[in-house]
């Protein structure tokens, strides 16, 4: 196979200040969103308007508990007051699922509308019963299948990273997802499921389209909204990133509240294989990476996942496995490890390796003590699995 090692122009423009991505298209133009507005925010526009501090309650329970989708629903609000929103160009403007994808095993994937003016959408996963991916994280609890699932998340519309063997990559940077746009997808897919917040076990991991710390203000802004006026458990969220060192650092010093679990996209044993697959290895390479993940505090139980995805003949030798095991080995972190058996996509030039391939890898690295897991592979058929995101329409 010929080495993978053309940079995307996004990255490359932006490789020595990838974080001012921050702030590339975040915060929609031309209309007024009332989603994504925190508590003390929508208190302030009802302030604005001359409206007690208690309809900003209102408004909060109506947007986050009760999951309204249109003001005229906001029963709360006198009818006068909805008028005066409406005029003011003020609407709910929670992203709008407009396309569903069934796979036979029902995972669906979904083309979500968000909140901005282009004509942009992006993807949000539903896997029910999950895919694995939380097993051995410190976290886990007996759980019924009919009350447990997984929602994939997107950062942002398309992605700059330029990971060789995903699909998102082929779309290149299109632009961020604002905070409610992230914490919208979210809102929909659990209001479509009737999923009950604090009793159903629903885990989040935000690994969709985009790398969520090239987004990161709209990403933890979005977080804080799940955790503090929907009622998500951040100990049932995981964020992955590719390796964006700034953001690592500022995520070690988000109070354990409000941070969701860290999963560091390995993908690859060694720095020259995973510079090949991963160009953002060029600008952090791996020592970097575990450096910053080091300042990460965490919780009791809590482990660090390496996600690592296989690539037929490319990262899932045996001796890849020894030299991985050696360098989790080498961090000193309580980690584990996640196999992805690559996904395929149109014109990638990879192979999925077999089923007992993925499991010899994962016993090698158990027999080195590293717990490690193979993650399942939810709706392949409808290109909704790891790294097959890309607003398709065809499945």
């Amino acid at each position: 196979m010929g080495k993978c090692s053309i940079l995307s122009p996004a990255v490359t423009g932006n490789l020595n200040h990838l974080m001012k991505l921050d702030a590339v298209g975040a915060t929609p133009v031309g209309r007024k969103p009332l989603f994504g507005l925190d508590a003390v925010a929508l208190a302030s526009r009802m302030a604005d308007l001359g409206e007690p501090l208690w309809r900003g309650r209102q408004l909060t329970e109506a947007l986050y508990r009760q999951w309204v989708a249109e003001l005229d629903q906001i029963t709360t609000l006198p009818l006068a007051l909805r008028g005066r929103l409406r005029i003011e160009g003020w609407e709910v403007g929670r992203p709008a699922i407009e396309q569903v994808f069934r796979s036979v095993d029902g995972t669906e994937r979904y083309l979500v509308r968000g909140s901005g003016t282009d004509a942009r959408t992006f993807e949000t996963v539903w896997m029910p019963e999950g895919d694995g991916g939380e097993t051995g994280d410190g976290s886990e609890e007996e759980a019924k299948p009919w009350s447990r699932a997984t929602i994939c998340v997107s950062s942002q519309v398309g992605c700059a990273v330029n990971c060789q063997f995903c699909l998102t990559a082929r779309l290149g940077f299109q632009r961020n997802l604002s905070a409610g746009e992230i914490a919208g997808q979210v809102v929909a897919v659990l209001d479509r499921h009737g999923v009950e917040v604090g009793r159903d076990r629903v885990n989040l991991v935000f690994m969709g389209m985009g790398e969520p710390f090239l987004n990161y203000d709209n990403f933890m802004a979005a977080v804080r909204l799940l955790v503090e006026e929907v009622g998500l458990s951040p100990l049932r969220m995981t964020v992955s990133t590719s390796g964006i060192v700034p953001g690592i650092e500022r995520f070690a010093q988000e109070p354990p509240e409000l941070r969701p679990k860290l999963a560091i996209s390995l993908n690859a044993p060694s720095d020259e294989v995973r510079g090949e697959v991963m160009p953002i290895n060029r600008k952090w390479p791996i020592a970097a990476v575990v450096d910053a993940v080091r300042q990460v505090k965490l919780r009791p139980r809590e482990r660090i996942t390496f996600e690592y995805v296989l690539l037929g003949g490319v990262t899932d030798r045996p001796e890849h496995a020894a030299e991985v095991a050696q360098l989790v080995q080498r961090t000193g972190l309580p980690a584990k490890v996640n196999l992805i058996a690559w996904n395929p996509g149109p014109e990638l030039p990879y192979t999925t390796p077999k089923p007992e391939t993925a499991e010899q890898f994962r016993a090698a690295l158990a027999a080195r003590g590293i717990p490690a897991y193979v993650r399942k592979p939810r709706g392949r058929d409808i290109y909704a699995a790891c790294g097959q995101l890309k607003r398709t329409v065809e499945a």
